[in-house]
């Protein structure tokens, strides 16, 4: 019995797991940071956590979803074509790729808080300046910095991800998709009010206060503990856990804090690792695709209504008749939006969280793989039944369930993603991943406002035959987190728990180890 501890860990291979660390004195008690946050519980601190965190998806709806709402505008004034309008939101996707990687590797070395605060504020400060854009080339290349600042919000995920135990993650974190609805229905709604009357450009510094306003209250958030373990800065993380008990009114687990320290984080090669690349590959294929589908049925459903092209509608009906008129065959395509597009535009807007109930169930019950998998099947499926002629009030009802799906492979995918990864790489596997979802985001555009325009039929086909290689993607993941322990250390997926299986947490040789227990 003495070696059955050495016997399991050599059968599952753990090595190179963390740095070696002084061993407490023999008969002292010590807890990690995951039994520390398992022992406090949920309370207040989560709550403020949970609407303060959770309200970074109000500024980041807001800034990529005014793209959608000022197109029409843009196109008028400076008299785009359809490629130029769609090179406007490639390329915010385009800096939010660039800057998602190397934001996502110093969230890593210097902290999650520190890059979060500075991802708001560059943002901020480049919004501003969007609105006083004098030209075509000075709103591109300008929305592109905004993108590049609104790729760091990830890491307000990633801290909520660290601080919620684990029972809790399954149900909170899809419930952030309340705070992208907010943000999304307060910019559609802004629109309409603003646009016609005052102008796209006070559109643009509306949006931004939302973001200045929470660069104001981020003080009131602490620094991930698991990050300030992950450095070696045990005192830092032990004082975190302390004020979030005092927050709570919870006890303290007894002992002292002990967590191997990795002086190695961040480092690219290791998502490429055997332990991690399988993953990491198929990971990168699903985000890829989910941003394809979600940002296409955005930009569609705006495409649709600008050119009112609804099967039945007066504008289609008058382009299967073939008119010739100027206006139809100007190349910038120079209509408003309607009061009733706008109207539209929300009701499939509020169909983003038709689905969180089901998909709060899905996730914890049949696991994040196979709940993925079945909305990113659905979603193919709702593509192809956009190809079928029905009224305006069928197409919203279709585009209505396109929200709610597509949001729900979003929930799903960025959860896995957060718990898959340990905390060394962690911030930097959602960075290399909101990277590669954002190549999907980039051509979206082309799909849903050039391809569309020529092939409509060719462009949802696309669009579905895309989220079904997610499904298939999604179905075959190597490692199901359902119920698992965030990992503080790179631990073989091999050695990782499933479903129906039991842990026991183990201290042995100076590192933390979890060994499923037949």
């Amino acid at each position: 019995m003495a070696t059955a501890p050495k016997e399991a860990a050599n059968t599952i291979g753990l090595e190179e797991i963390c740095t070696e660390r002084q061993e407490p004195p023999k008969g002292q008690k010590t807890f990690t940071v995951e039994e520390a946050v398992e022992t406090i519980g949920f309370g207040r601190f989560h709550i403020a956590l949970f609407l303060i965190m959770g309200s970074t998806g109000v500024a980041e709806a807001m800034e990529i979803m005014l793209i959608a709402v000022v197109s029409p505008l843009i196109r008028c004034e400076w008299h785009l074509q359809d490629w130029q309008v769609a090179l406007v939101t490639t390329m915010v996707f385009f800096g939010y790729m660039i800057f998602s990687i190397v934001l996502g590797l110093l969230a890593d070395r210097y902290g999650r808080w520190k890059i979060l605060l500075l991802s708001f504020l560059w943002g901020a400060y480049f919004s501003l300046l969007t609105s006083f854009s004098p030209s075509y080339i000075w709103f591109v290349f300008l929305r592109a910095m905004v993108g590049g600042g609104v790729s760091g919000h990830a890491q307000g995920l990633i801290i909520k991800t660290e601080f919620l135990p684990t029972k809790y993650r399954g149900y909170m974190l899809p419930l952030s998709q309340v705070f992208w609805l907010a943000g999304s229905l307060l910019i559609i709604g802004l629109a309409s009010v603003v646009n016609p009357t005052i102008g796209w450009r006070w559109l643009i510094r509306i949006a931004s206060i939302p973001g200045i306003i929470l660069i104001l209250v981020f003080k009131f958030i602490p620094e991930s503990a698991r990050y300030n373990v992950s450095t070696g800065n045990n005192a830092a993380a032990l004082a975190t856990l302390r004020r979030i008990a005092k927050m709570n009114r919870a006890a303290m687990p007894e002992g002292v804090l002990r967590e191997p320290a990795n002086e190695r984080r961040g480092r690219f090669k290791d998502l490429m690792h055997p332990k991690y690349l399988r993953t990491t590959l198929q990971i990168w294929i699903i985000w890829l695709g989910i941003a394809f589908a979600y940002y296409g049925v955005i930009l569609a459903s705006a495409e649709l209504l600008e050119r009112d092209l609804v099967c039945g509608s007066p504008a289609a009906a008058g382009e299967e008749a073939g008119d010739d008129s100027e206006e139809s065959r100007s190349p910038c395509h120079c209509r408003l939006f309607s009061p009733s597009a706008y109207q539209t535009m929300i009701i499939s807007t509020v169909g983003e969280i038709a689905l969180n109930p089901l998909n709060i169930l899905g996730i914890n019950f049949l696991g994040r793989r196979l709940s993925l998998c079945i909305t990113m099947a659905c979603t193919a499926l709702f593509f192809l039944l956009l190809n079928i002629c029905i009224s305006s009030a069928g197409m919203t009802g279709f585009l209505f369930m396109l929200r709610a799906l597509v949001s729900a492979n979003f929930n799903t995918i960025y959860i896995y993603t957060a718990e898959v990864y340990p905390t060394t790489m962690r911030a930097l596997g959602m960075g290399t991943s909101g990277s590669l979802c954002r190549i999907g985001a980039m051509v979206a555009p082309f799909i849903s406002q050039v391809l569309m325009s020529a092939s409509f039929t060719g462009a949802l086909c696309l669009f579905a035959s895309v989220c079904v290689v997610c499904a298939i993607s999604a179905f075959t993941l190597p490692i199901e987190t359902k119920g698992r322990a965030l990992q503080v250390c790179m631990t073989p997926p091999g050695a990782l728990t499933s479903l129906n299986t039991s842990w026991k947490h183990l201290n042995y040789d100076s590192a933390v180890m979890y060994i499923k227990l037949s």
